[in-house]
């Protein structure tokens, strides 16, 4: 018979317990802020119907070309999702009945057909929280204190970078880049930090932007006043979509410095996020350290995905934040240790099996989390292995302890050893 080359698919990963350990704690930790928050928990489907997920309203083109497609026995064409944004908005198009405002947090497995790097593959979990019904910079502002607290709590220190798509588009009609191609050009935009000025201004040519727009942007790019929102005021009296943005931004500032936030938060007028979804304020959260390059939790406003699925121009205010459980997961590794099993007591039953089970399911029922051993290894080398385990208490049951209607709870830091009388028949 041939022997099968066992590997995982290219972008997959499978996670032991001791790495799958801190992943769950991650997990724990950020479901019990979005709780805190007065977020409601939501599931969705992996599967979805392909043209939900290549809408208009979606991701755009670029992350559609990562997007795994299939189809069922009934010639159905489906897609697995590629993040939980749009399965979300189309519950709420579904669910007109959903109490105003209405906060959700979904942490599910999210699939691209995309580059690989440290964090990031194409199978991944995402934790996302969305908030729809809050028209003000309010809902930005709680989103970017909760990133903040979750990582906090995570032992990562981060920085927030925000900006504002209406702000960046109105820039650009400012400086002559034509409508049709406003969207590719702030995809451009977006890869200012990755490949530099030079790269960006060699892709609007190739965008056949004209070179009074290019100089304008290379201006724009290169002004170190270009960080203050003084900046912007002469724009915003020519142009609506930057008094708008200009508007936005303001009115945020002034929330996160009342909330306090305002030191771990900075505006940055070229961020861009790549998807074409964004009607409004955007912001990517990195680690101070730079670690990692790319960012750790992203999110922004998309006003029109929700309208847009019900087919009307109705505009459903809508703002989202996501955590990548991966990336953070591949930022703590090394830093976070795994070596406390979480267990209450480890049972090593000397020749007792039924009765070490027994006490076991006992202490079981009474709420502990309790391992019985069942693989009749020496004394010796269980008690390593609680070591190793770092299980602190130690449950010892022979023959005579049986006998003798006892058992002893050994403490593997202090070596203390207390008995308890219990009836095993």
């Amino acid at each position: 018979m041939k022997k099968i080359d066992y590997q995982n698919v290219k972008g997959t990963q499978d996670y032991l317990p001791e790495a799958e350990t801190v992943r769950r704690k991650v997990r724990r930790t950020l479901e019990d802020v979005f709780i805190q928050y007065g977020c409601k928990p939501l599931e969705t489907p992996i599967l979805n119907y392909t043209e939900l997920l290549a809408s208009k309203y979606a991701g755009g083109a670029e992350i559609l070309e990562e997007m795994y497609t299939l189809s069922d026995r009934g010639g159905r064409d489906l897609a697995l999702r590629y993040d939980l944004t749009i399965p979300f908005a189309k519950v709420a198009a579904m669910n007109p009945g959903l109490k105003m405002p209405f906060k959700r947090y979904e942490i599910g497995k999210v699939f691209r057909d995309g580059p690989i790097k440290a964090g990031r593959f194409r199978e991944f979990t995402q934790c996302d929280v969305d908030i729809v019904g809050v028209d003000s910079q309010l809902a930005e502002a709680e989103l970017m204190a909760m990133g903040l607290e979750a990582f906090r709590r995570l032992g990562l220190n981060v920085v927030i970078q925000y900006n504002n798509r209406k702000l960046l588009t109105g820039i650009l009609e400012v400086f002559g880049v034509p409508a049709d191609k406003i969207n590719k050009a702030v995809l451009i935009l977006d890869k200012l930090e990755k490949v530099g000025i030079g790269a960006v201004i060699s892709e609007l040519s190739e965008l056949q932007v004209s070179e009074a727009a290019q100089r304008l942007i290379e201006r724009f790019l290169t002004d170190k006043d270009n960080r203050s929102l003084d900046y912007f005021v002469p724009y915003s009296r020519r142009n609506k979509l930057v008094k708008k943005g200009l508007e936005e931004l303001l009115e945020l500032m002034s929330v996160i410095d009342y909330l306090g936030i305002d030191g771990q938060c900075i505006f940055n007028p070229f961020l861009a996020r790549g998807l074409d979804i964004y009607t409004g304020t955007i912001y990517e959260l990195f680690l101070t350290d730079g670690s990692i390059k790319s960012s750790i939790g992203s999110g922004g406003r998309y006003d029109n995905a929700i309208g847009g699925m019900l087919g009307t121009d109705e505009t459903f205010s809508t703002v989202g934040i996501s955590f990548g459980l991966d990336v953070i997961y591949a930022a703590i590794d090394g830093k976070e240790s795994a070596s406390e099993s979480g267990l209450d007591y480890f049972v090593i039953p000397l020749g007792t099996g039924k009765e070490a089970l027994r006490l076991a399911n006992e202490l079981r029922a009474d709420g502990y989390k309790v391992e019985c051993d069942m693989s009749g290894k020496k004394l010796g080398k269980l008690l390593d292995k609680a070591n190793k385990d770092g299980v602190r208490k130690v449950i010892i049951i022979g023959e005579n302890e049986v006998k003798e209607g006892r058992y002893k709870v050994k403490d593997m830091v202090t070596g203390e050893e207390k008995v308890y009388s219990y009836r095993f028949r």
